[in-house]
């Protein structure tokens, strides 16, 4: 195997695919990253068997040449230090070749670097998925309903299907839910395409990492589902990653059906409100903040820590409806829900000081944020 790269374009690729692999795995050839050189270009393979990354860098796209004088062959080299070689040579133009005895030399200037390589034939093959259950997204507004939802994922392994996002089918709509049980995160896009799928479970981890790599474009993202696998597809990019098994709760019922009290207000003024709040509020556990509405209309935010001090903060508001309320929440819960809002103005929907009060954008129905409120009164 032999060929001549752009070091910037090997250096993208390399990162992506680094992000599915891990120095903990059962399997040691996983350690490393695997390269094939085709024809018609260099494809770098990484997987700790929950998730699978290949990227492809073509010989050349777009009238630009990214890679020259392809002699076909496959190898495996340690993910350890050949990143840190690429990163580190010093021209552009790298030079990569492999021989019989699986000994590969990196060239680029008049640096020369040996690796000891692995057997490319023992690297488990990648699935590939052939399903019916296919659909596309544009990758721009994927990352975005990632970004809206993945943060509210279980971090506790205790409950594995909770670190999931659940997708469903239901009413032309791919509905996106995540919830750790004391707050939730929703969104929903409307589809046109039938599914055989009802409701699957997508680790949060592989979501983040796949939000990493993408591109924020109007490329579409190829979906596909099988049992136990999903799988996302780009031009260049292919992304597997396994399914959570078992039956996702019904988060329905969780919503509630009535408000007792609505406000809208201004997302970044809240944000920061809450933030300066919570400066107080850091060394107790829970990071809580109250919120009080006052006869005059207005809100009163603020913090109490006996050991540190007190922070209050008067706020005007939008829009102020029905009865009066006062009630504790996380700080770092409402802020996670209103940072990944971009609309303006929220509205935010109260049903009294123990239950869960829901946030939306007030433009944007499609998106609902839930947080489970704190006792202290």
């Amino acid at each position: 195997m032999k060929f001549v790269i752009q070091r910037d374009r090997l250096l993208a690729s390399i990162q992506d695919v680094m992000k599915a692999i891990s120095s903990r795995t059962a399997i040691p050839i996983l350690t490393g990253m695997k390269i094939e050189a085709k024809e018609d270009g260099i494809t770098l393979t990484g997987s700790d068997s929950d998730i699978s990354i290949e990227s492809f860098i073509p010989k050349e796209e777009d009238g630009i040449v990214y890679v020259e004088q392809i002699e076909p062959g496959s190898i495996v080299l340690q993910a350890k230090y050949f990143p840190e070689i690429v990163r580190k040579v010093p021209m552009n133009a790298v030079e990569i070749e492999s021989d019989g005895q699986l000994n590969v030399t990196i060239r680029s200037g008049s640096a020369e670097f040996k690796l000891n390589g692995q057997d490319a034939d023992e690297y488990p093959q990648l699935p590939k998925l052939h399903s019916e259950d296919s659909f596309e997204l544009p990758a721009d507004l994927f990352k975005n309903v990632i970004k809206e939802t993945v943060f509210a994922v279980s971090t506790q392994e205790t409950r594995p299907l909770l670190t999931g996002v659940n997708v469903r089918v239901q009413d032309d709509q791919l509905h996106f839910v995540a919830t750790d049980s004391h707050r939730l995160a929703s969104r929903q896009i409307p589809i046109s395409a039938a599914f055989a799928f009802q409701n699957v479970v997508i680790p949060g981890k592989s979501l983040t990492e796949l939000n990493k790599i993408l591109d924020e474009n109007q490329d579409p993202v190829e979906i596909r589902i099988t049992n136990n696998q999903i799988l996302f597809r780009t031009k260049h990019l292919y992304f597997l990653s396994r399914l959570l098994e078992g039956n996702y709760p019904d988060t329905s019922r969780l919503i509630p059906n009535e408000s007792k009290t609505v406000l809208q207000i201004d997302t970044k003024e809240l944000l920061r409100s809450i933030d300066r709040a919570s400066l107080l509020a850091k060394e107790n556990r829970n990071n809580v903040v109250k919120l009080v509405t006052q006869e005059s209309g207005k809100l009163e935010i603020s913090s109490n820590s006996p050991e540190v001090g007190r922070v209050v903060e008067e706020m005007s508001v939008e829009e102020i409806s029905g009865e009066e309320l006062r009630i504790s929440f996380s700080a770092k819960y409402m802020m996670d829900a209103l940072k990944v809002i971009e609309s303006e103005q929220v509205k935010i929907e109260f049903t009294g000081a123990m239950r869960p009060f829901l946030i939306r954008p007030t433009d944007d129905e499609d998106l609902l944020q839930l947080i489970t409120p704190v006792r202290t009164y």
